[in-house]
């Protein structure tokens, strides 16, 4: 019997480790030599903390929410008595957000010990890589690449064989391959849950990336918020070495190949690739004109291939089961599986893969259950800042490349931030703005002073100071920042004001015009009253942190406008349904 306690940065953020130590000190209270050892996340982070119990025969049962108070009953009931504890165990509906994905990227995420690479070697890790080493020529590799169709999946979506011939093709024995994990997009956390699930799967991918191409030298460019990740990745280099599957003369096939990490400093325009290479030399991280492109002068100016974690991550299962294996899943120009993380308002937060070309009802409803509270669906940002909001009524949209970008944003790393009724649109566009104009490098006057200009007229309307042509404004001005700006933080910027444009102009017209917030959301534009349902309970009035709520007990209550700072405490303790947010 063996005890597997998800440790990735979800898990431990919900007391994970306490959970494990709980164990621990009752195997050891019970004198049992059971097993205790840890996994990444399995996807589920709305039921952490996991456990799972292995049986002897391979048979599983997975227990959520496990908090240190639940350990002993699954101790004495399940590892000693041998019966399972039913009312720990997920529930079979529960058991369907894993069961109805399809698994490629996250294959070992939650199921192998990402700290033990004989965990990794026994699900046929590395297998890939000796089978490029000891049968395939580099043609051959970039050519099972391009019949698998992978493209990029940090958000550009570049035909992956593409990039790896351009730097094989490049002149010159000193080339450079480029591992980018600075995953900076609000609500997205793919990257991080594979560099700290499943590690060697990204190791694996990039040897076999750095022979095609004929580089020597991989580099892994993490961001320095993710220490759980960079911690797993060094101990897996370590193992790598030693098993001699890093270093010199890897299979006896006279291939080198080593990696080092560079921990960059939290700035997301390093995800963009000429930004990324700057931080990478010691500069500061701005992007530079293209062409040149990385694959002819990247990283000290030599050939570079520039792939991000998740794109990484497929390639093992690629080699190793074919290039037409991998294409069979989605569709004709976008092949494969994506993985997605479902944030915000949705019933089932946490990681989802699934074959391109599912609709987002499918994906929301089908997999994430849906909108939290039963609420209305309103709108899902996709893309993060550099990406849009689709609302409801395109929920049948096919997730592909080609159909999203239709809809005004982009597939991009795979956030998906699911918004409902009680989302303000335009507070929406606000945020994601104030996001770019602090990350903007300053390198470009569009794209500094745009943002800026921008994120000035969204606060305005938010605040119900909107002025009649402020709309058209806003178009003009957002055109003008994506023609004008250097690399694709700027070209995209405007994306999440010009989608919520498209698809809600109507909230913009109310905020102007009629200075009413349609989601009930921006502070400025809302008030509170109370009607005759009060009973003069004075839960209101005892909740209120100004006082601005008066009234006797058993009396009707009434709210100081002037003094009201609207924090909507009144609403949430209210429960005869008194309080009216108007």
């Amino acid at each position: 019997m063996k005890i597997v306690v998800g440790q990735g940065s979800c898990g431990i953020a919900t007391g994970a480790k306490k959970t494990a130590a709980e164990f621990e000190k009752q195997l050891k209270a019970n004198n049992l030599d059971t097993e205790l050892t840890i996994t990444g996340c399995v996807g589920t982070c709305y039921l952490e903390p996991i456990v799972d119990v292995y049986e002897d025969n391979g048979d599983l049962t997975r227990y959520v929410k496990v908090q240190p108070d639940k350990v002993e009953k699954i101790v004495e009931e399940h590892i000693k008595g041998g019966k399972p504890v039913e009312e720990y165990a997920i529930t079979e509906e529960d058991k369907g957000f894993v069961a109805n994905q399809q698994r490629v990227v996250l294959r070992n995420c939650g199921v192998i010990n990402p700290e033990n690479i004989d965990e990794y070697l026994a699900v046929d890790g590395y297998k890939a890589l000796e089978k490029v080493l000891t049968s395939m020529k580099p043609e051959q590799v970039i050519e099972e690449m391009k019949a698998s169709g992978l493209r990029g999946r940090g958000g550009a979506g570049f035909p992956t064989w593409f990039k790896w011939n351009a730097a094989k093709a490049s002149p010159g024995n000193e080339k450079y391959m480029v591992c980018n994990a600075d995953e900076g997009d609000p609500g997205a956390f793919m990257d991080r849950s594979v560099l700290e699930g499943d590690p060697h799967s990204v190791l694996e991918g990039m040897a076999i990336a750095g022979y095609a191409m004929g580089a020597h030298q991989g580099v892994i460019y993490c961001r320095a918020e993710y220490p759980l990740a960079i911690k797993r990745l060094e101990i897996a280099m370590a193992q790598a070495r030693e098993k001699g599957y890093l270093g010199k003369n890897l299979f006896g096939s006279g291939f080198d190949f080593d990696i080092y990490i560079k921990a960059g400093a939290g700035a997301f325009v390093c995800g963009e690739e000429t930004a990324l290479i700057a931080s990478l030399e010691g500069e500061r991280g701005m992007p530079r004109l293209k062409p040149p492109f990385p694959a002819a002068k990247g990283f000290w100016q030599k050939p570079t291939d520039i792939n991000n974690v998740e794109t990484l991550a497929n390639v093992p299962w690629i080699i190793y089961n074919g290039g037409a294996a991998f294409s069979k899943f989605g569709t004709e120009k976008s092949p494969g599986t994506k993985v997605f993380a479902l944030a915000g308002k949705i019933k089932k937060g946490g990681l989802v893969e699934v074959p391109m070309g599912m609709t987002i009802n499918e994906i929301i409803y089908g997999i994430g259950g849906g909108i939290r509270n039963d609420k209305q669906f309103k709108a899902v940002q996709m893309g993060g800042p550099s990406g849009g909001c689709i609302p409801a009524s395109l929920g049948e949209t096919q997730v592909t490349y080609e159909d999203i970008t239709k809809t005004g944003a982009i597939v991009g790393s795979g956030g998906m931030i699911v918004m409902d009724e009680d989302t303000c649109m335009v507070d929406m566009a606000r945020y994601f703005l104030n996001f770019t104009r602090d990350e903007s490098c300053g390198k470009c006057n569009y794209c500094r002073i745009g943002t800026k200009r921008l994120l000035e007229i969204l606060t305005r309307i938010t605040e119900g100071e909107g002025r009649d042509g402020d709309i058209e404004l806003l178009q003009e001005l957002a055109t003008k920042v994506m023609q004008g700006s250097l690399c694709g933080l700027g070209q995209t910027a405007p994306n999440p004001v010009l989608s919520t444009i498209r698809h809600f102009r109507n909230e913009y017209e109310d905020h102007i015009y009629n200075h009413k917030c349609t989601a009930h959301s921006c502070k400025a534009l809302i008030e509170f009253s109370i009607n005759d349902k009060c009973k003069g309970c004075t839960l209101c009035a005892r909740n209120c942190p100004v006082g601005a709520i008066t009234g006797s007990v058993k009396q009707m209550h009434v709210i100081d406008k002037e003094k009201c700072i609207k924090c909507g405490k009144c609403l949430d303790n209210c429960k005869f349904g008194a309080i009216d947010k108007i």
